[in-house]
């Protein structure tokens, strides 16, 4: 985004203000406006609190095998008390808890109450271990009968799972009366969720709801209720995975995380000597063949909607336990993707339509933006996305000017509408977004276009890409075109537009006299060239690697004739991403 679009009307303020700047205030309005009904702290009536009491079982009939692989740089951090949740980061004395001290937003608390840093401190040895159970125990004793906050739906279904895949080396820790404090706290948890699923709007809920039902039935009551349970994630399933395997949201980090829950269910199923559900069988090997679709040469994820690059050891991790090597193809017609590889040239590009409702409340308007890369290292990506980040930064990059993409007048590709039920802002649109391929010999063609603009403008916006050779050759063509059967505007003023480029923080750029170097930290070196005057480097943001990135981005701007055909300048606009032998 260039330095105007951060201050983006009815999205966020100046979001490089520094959060601890904020007033307590200022932090709960943001919460309310960029969570929803979601953020609402949880309420329960006289009799949910009364079905909430009682004790849990006395021991495990099963623990959860954890497939994750521990991020070690966090677990070092945590044994000598830093806690960093994005921009924020605390300091803590030792023995001391992060919720015994004011946490700087809600933000930072909602990701520290999820406990999904437990395995990683877990995985520092006996020490870490000693922490981590100490840390529950503390947490358990604070809120472990109810919190408004912490014990929202989602968050409470995410700390429940993490809680469960750490095994007996937290569960079973200790002695009878911490054991079974700890216990009472997971059953009660588990049977509030149980209560509330039910009621519950968003898509994230439900899912971690459905997920941790069914760990319950397995882990706390030797199978009872399995059956249940099962039929409600199968219906979650059906309802957020794709038929191809890719999730409703559009997200590749959220078939990542989607498919860990699944295979960790389908060998906690096993290890009950039960036999896993045709269905799961079904899903587990198509979403494996999205997770490796999305998967970049350097092993992490591309970032299109509510995804961040994720971590290669995890993404590598799930595609080790399928069974059978992931099917490979180049096109997702129902996720709405086109994938060109060639030599080591790897692009994808968005040509999908938003999600329906509730799932289209984290999507983002980047229809025709693509992200590029030359082996691991990555040259086009959009401004990403990560939950580590504050919230008012996870609502700011979903503007079209946040993407790759052509963008006209500073209007977004499709339209953000307010979703009752959920009190956030949902994507809709774009209308008429299609795709194309051509394959011949040793050239590939991609042309697609959207509707997004016609109805303000009249005008539609063709993109197509041409690469060929080895890979060393990436050339482009943005268009906007007046549709023939469209009568000719009245308005003959021409329309400013933008097209953005925006590269990834591991890419130094420098302007030429005829082109702009792409440094790349693989040692390769591309040009930028295009026929339009004017290009430029801006600023613009990165957040998918968990932090605020200031890396920059490639602007082309123009004004578009509104009766052009799209076939000649100021309507057409072609470009090239060169590599220097």
């Amino acid at each position: 985004m260039s330095g105007e679009d951060r201050n983006l009307p009815d999205e966020t303020g100046d979001a490089f203000q520094a959060d601890r700047t904020r007033t307590s205030s200022d932090d709960a309005a943001l919460w309310r406006r960029f969570r929803g009904i979601a953020g609402e702290d949880a309420k329960v009536s006289a009799l949910q609190k009364l079905k909430l009491t009682g004790h849990g079982p006395d021991t495990f009939s099963l623990h959860l095998e954890n497939l994750l692989p521990p991020d070690d740089r966090r677990g070092d951090a945590l044994m000598r008390d830093i806690w960093r949740i994005g921009q924020q980061r605390i300091v803590l004395q030792p023995g001391q808890s992060p919720w015994s001290i004011e946490m700087p937003s809600r933000h930072f608390a909602d990701r520290v109450h999820r406990f999904g840093w437990l395995a990683d401190l877990m995985a520092q040895g006996p020490e870490g271990t000693a922490k981590a159970v100490a840390l529950t125990d503390d947490w358990v004793a604070k809120f472990g009968k109810f919190h408004g906050f912490a014990w929202r739906l989602e968050p409470t279904a995410s700390r429940c799972w993490n809680w469960l895949r750490c095994g007996p080396a937290l569960l079973e820790a200790g002695d009878d009366a911490v054991r079974h404090a700890r216990i009472d706290a997971l059953a009660r948890q588990l049977r509030y969720i149980q209560e509330t699923i039910g009621s519950a709007h968003d898509p994230k809920s439900r899912w971690l709801g459905a997920v941790v039902l069914v760990a319950k039935a397995l882990c706390l009551r030797a199978g009872a209720g399995l059956g249940d349970a099962l039929e409600r994630l199968e219906a979650e399933t059906t309802a957020q995975i794709l038929p191809d395997g890719g999730h409703v949201s559009r997200s590749p980090a959220h078939v990542l995380s989607s498919l860990i829950h699944l295979q960790t269910l389908a060998r906690a199923i096993a290890a009950a000597g039960r036999p896993v559900p045709d269905w799961m069988e079904k899903w587990i090997p198509r979403m494996g063949a999205m997770l490796a679709f999305f998967q970049t040469a350097d092993g992490a994820l591309n970032t299109f909607n509510d995804g961040d690059e994720s971590r290669a050891e995890v993404i590598n991790a799930a595609l080790a336990r399928l069974p059978a090597p992931p099917r490979k193809f180049m096109f997702a017609p129902k996720s709405g993707f086109q994938k060109v590889e060639k030599g080591s040239i790897r692009l994808v590009l968005d040509c999908g339509e938003a999600p329906p409702r509730p799932f289209g409340d984290h999507a983002r308007a980047g229809a025709l933006s693509f992200e590029l890369s030359d082996g691991p290292a990555r040259i086009i990506t959009s401004c990403g996305y990560s939950p580590e980040v504050n919230v008012d930064w996870q609502a700011a990059v979903r503007r079209t000017s946040a993407h790759s993409t052509l963008i006209i007048a500073g209007r977004d590709s499709a339209s953000f509408e307010l979703n009752d039920a959920t009190r956030l802002r949902a994507l809709i649109g774009p209308e008429g977004i299609a795709a194309k391929r051509l394959e011949e010999a040793a050239e590939i063609w991609l042309d697609a276009q959207h509707a997004g603009y016609k109805a303000a403008y009249g005008l539609l916006h063709r993109r197509r890409i041409f690469i060929s050779g080895e890979g060393d050759r990436l050339t482009g063509e943005d268009s906007l075109v007046r549709p023939v059967a469209q009568a000719e505007a009245e308005e003959k003023k021409h329309i400013p537009f933008e097209i953005r480029f925006h590269l990834h923080p591991t890419v130094t750029a420098m302007m030429g006299k005829d082109a702009i170097r792409l440094m790349l930290d693989n040692g390769h070196v591309w040009r930028f060239r295009t026929s339009h005057e004017g290009a430029r480097l801006e600023k613009t943001v990165y957040l998918a690697r968990g932090i605020v990135e200031q890396p920059e981005q490639i602007v082309l701007s123009g004004f578009a004739d509104p009766n052009g055909d799209g076939s000649q300048p100021p309507n057409c606009v072609r470009w090239a991403f060169i590599r220097e032998s």
